[in-house]
């Protein structure tokens, strides 16, 4: 799969017509069209309708569209889905996702609708969310359920109203969630993506969690507010040191290829696997990122 950007998953209200429309120009790697948590009962059908205009009739061009939908056994889940997928969205982020049976039924009425549409089947991708202790119980096998997933999101606020934890800045309490999700995204090949920083006064405090995700292994953020994009940016893009590096890496390593040299060195130190994975990562990011334009 071609690596993509999600250093930023922006939510947009479904029942905000300006912030609809103009969502592609704020600068996220993804937008969030929200059907769930920002959308009232009373306007969970006017908002789907009007998603499902907006998708067609608006191009946000590279910016990945997701749509989250209602969770499936809500009454508005399936028409959701039914809905929202005919207009081709990039991904589906699926909520309250605690099981594998949740993917596996979103999965199967994504295929139906492809075949309907005449589109590839898989070419709509999911997201689940993680957000109950169930999920986290699950996570492995959700991650692993379905071709289509393509990143695990958490859901912090609501996790820790699942359990009875007091949710704090300093998020102590969810240090070894994160890590259990991260291990079961990276077991199954697919992006990790945390959860948002509700205070939008407090840039300090996002830039602090953001480095400290991003040391943890995560790729990316979901986000609320367009003036949070460009410090979680300015976190997941590598430095111009970090690319001169990993773009050293890689030129050590094929110069001992060309020379049929078991030894690889640089600047005095072996360079084994790991420090090759990461440079490789590094360059990838770049490179979608737009800094280099080849690895």
């Amino acid at each position: 799969m071609e690596k993509r950007l999600r250093r930023t998953a922006l939510y947009i209200p479904g029942n905000n017509p300006t912030m609809i429309q103009n969502a592609g120009i704020f600068g996220a790697d993804s937008i969030v069209l929200d059907l769930e948590d920002a959308v009232s009962i009373e306007e969970k059908d006017a908002a789907r309708i009007l998603l499902r205009n907006a998708l067609r009739t608006i191009d946000y061009k590279n910016t990945e569209v997701v749509v989250r939908i209602n969770p499936l056994s809500t009454p508005y889940g399936h028409e959701d889905l039914k809905v929202i997928a005919r207009e081709k969205p990039d991904a589906i982020r699926l909520p309250k996702c605690e099981s594998v049976e949740d993917v596996q039924e979103a999965d199967k009425l994504l295929t139906k609708i492809e075949e309907n549409i005449e589109l590839k089947e898989g070419t709509i991708k999911l997201m689940p969310l993680i957000e109950s202790a169930k999920g986290i119980f699950n996570v492995f096998e959700i991650a692993r359920a379905s071709q289509r997933v393509v990143a695990l999101n958490f859901g912090a606020e609501d996790y820790t109203a699942d359990i009875g934890a007091e949710r704090t800045k300093e998020g102590k309490e969810l240090l070894d969630i994160r890590a259990r999700i991260l291990l079961a995204a990276r077991v199954a090949g697919i992006d990790a993506l945390d959860s948002v920083f509700g205070d939008i006064n407090d840039e300090k405090g996002l830039i602090e969690e953001t480095k400290f995700i991003k040391q943890l292994g995560f790729n990316g953020k979901s986000i609320i507010h367009p003036c949070q994009i460009k410090p979680v940016h300015q976190i997941f893009t590598p430095s111009e040191d970090e690319i001169k590096y990993a773009q050293r890496v890689i030129a050590a390593i094929e110069e001992a290829k060309a020379k049929k040299s078991g030894v690889i060195a640089l600047d005095g130190r072996m360079i084994d696997a790991p420090v090759a994975s990461r440079a490789r990562r590094i360059l990838a990011f770049a490179k979608a990122a737009g800094l280099i334009s080849v690895i």
